[in-house]
């Protein structure tokens, strides 16, 4: 919302906002671009001449502004509408979708057609280190932008990947997630199907050929389609990976590409952004450049701080599969090091009972465990919960040190008398958490 903002104001528009809490980095980003905030929300806060209001899909019925825009009969949209009708149209728009991986591989694809000279235009849900910031609205004819299967406003529930205008469309896999707003995988499936449906016959649709449900949704597609991975069946199969404490190494058809990621998840990523660069005629070396050189994204397997030679490292993950993708990229990256995993349930799915069998299974693939409470407890019913402490009982079962501790304080207790050198600490949250790399490394290092 911010970056739009900015590219908004710098293209004419006046252009004013509330949120909850206004903070920095983005209260300084804006406010430099003479934007005015508001902090907290009031009906005052909407112009009596306004155009146009922009509503995050974070605003709900109640909302003192909602409300108000609503009683007045004010001209609103929603974001990603904005997006189309501003910045997509008359693009080629590559739409980089899926369960997991969205991010990286989002930022793989810009960072190739970057390096390749094309200066894309780019809407990126992390920070990637390459490109130093995770928008860029220009007037670049391409633009990659991450497409989120979450719901779009209040008063539209389809995608927000809908709004896009693709001509290409990446589906890294397709499980299920969101169950506040999706009641069971067939319904992710079809909002997947709307998105292929449009897709132009000269556009391309790269698939996950591994994934049942990504061929599923598929079927029906008129567009190009291309499915990319390591089983025979694959157009475009990824053979011979190869795993380092450096990074990983495959092939895709003749050319062999490395990239300094750990994990068959991450070769799937660049395998898949590789594809798509190549429907675009960016040749193997200039793609092979770029991967080469690709620094990663901010909270994606970041090292956050190393103390008393334990390794601190910070990770979005929150989804089961994703936890178990990251733990055995981490066995890759840190061989024969102990490997810790404290994981924060603070997504709208974790903190419900969704994944209460599935978590133990991916988290006890590390030696040690410690799980948090569940955010915003109270938010979420009793019966519908995720009860923490079973899956920590679940994961001693299975013969893995396994704990349960409320809040990162009493975390970084429990943890600290129990680490060694050469440590690995593997922080799972989607949140700040409370700050607890800061407050596990300063603990460390007053030993």
């Amino acid at each position: 919302m911010g970056a739009v903002a900015a590219a908004l104001q710098e293209r004419g528009f006046k252009v004013t906002g509330s949120d909850e809490n206004v903070y920095p980095p983005m209260s300084i980003f804006l406010e430099e671009r003479g934007i005015k905030l508001k902090a907290g929300y009031g009906a005052e806060n909407i112009p009596a001449d306004v155009d146009v209001v922009v509503i995050g899909n974070a605003m709900k019925r109640g909302n003192p502004e909602v409300e108000a825009v609503l009683n007045r009969k004010l001209f609103y949209v929603s974001l990603p509408e904005v997006l189309k009708n501003h910045f997509l149209r008359g693009r080629h728009n590559l739409v980089v979708t899926g369960t997991h991986g969205k991010t990286t591989t989002t930022a793989l694809l810009a960072w190739i057609l970057e390096k390749a000279g094309h200066k894309p235009g780019y809407l990126i849900g992390g920070i990637p280190k390459n490109l130093g910031q995770g928008a860029r609205l220009n007037d670049s004819k391409y633009f990659v932008i991450e497409g989120d299967e979450y719901d779009t406003a209040f008063f539209d529930k389809r995608s927000k990947f809908i709004h896009y205008l693709p001509e290409l469309v990446i589906v890294n896999n397709i499980e299920f997630d969101h169950a506040d707003i999706f009641n069971n995988i067939d319904e992710i499936k079809l909002s997947f199907r709307r998105l292929l449906n449009i897709v132009p016959q000269n556009g391309m649709v790269i698939l996950n050929g591994d994934d049942a449900n990504c061929v599923e949704v598929a079927r029906d597609c008129r567009a190009q389609m291309i499915e990319v991975g390591l089983s025979e069946n694959c157009a475009q199969r990824i053979r011979d990976p190869k795993y380092s404490s450096k990074g990983s190494q495959f092939k895709l058809g003749e050319a062999t590409f490395d990239i300094p990621l750990v994990g068959e998840f991450n070769i799937r990523n660049a395998a898949m952004a590789a594809t798509a660069a190549r429907f675009y005629r960016i040749s193997d070396a200039k793609i092979q450049a770029a991967l080469k050189t690709f620094a990663g994204v901010a909270r994606r397997l970041e090292v956050r701080g190393e103390a008393r030679g334990v390794t601190v490292i910070d990770d979005f993950a929150h989804h089961p599969t994703a936890i178990a993708q990251t733990l055995q990229g981490l066995r890759h990256r840190y061989p024969g090091h102990r490997l810790w995993a404290i994981f924060e349930p603070r997504s709208n799915t974790t903190r419900r009972a969704v994944f209460q069998q599935q978590l133990p299974d991916a988290l006890k693939l590390a030696d040690g465990v410690v799980m948090a409470q569940v955010a915003r407890l109270e938010q979420i019913p009793e019966e519908d919960r995720l009860h923490p402490e079973a899956v920590v009982e679940a994961i001693a079962k299975a013969g893995r040190p396994a704990f349960y501790e409320k809040n990162a304080d009493a975390i970084v207790d429990l943890i600290v008398p129990k680490l060694k050198a050469k440590d690995v600490v593997a922080i799972f949250s989607n949140g700040g958490f409370d700050n607890i790399h800061e407050k596990l490394l300063a603990r460390l290092k007053d030993l």
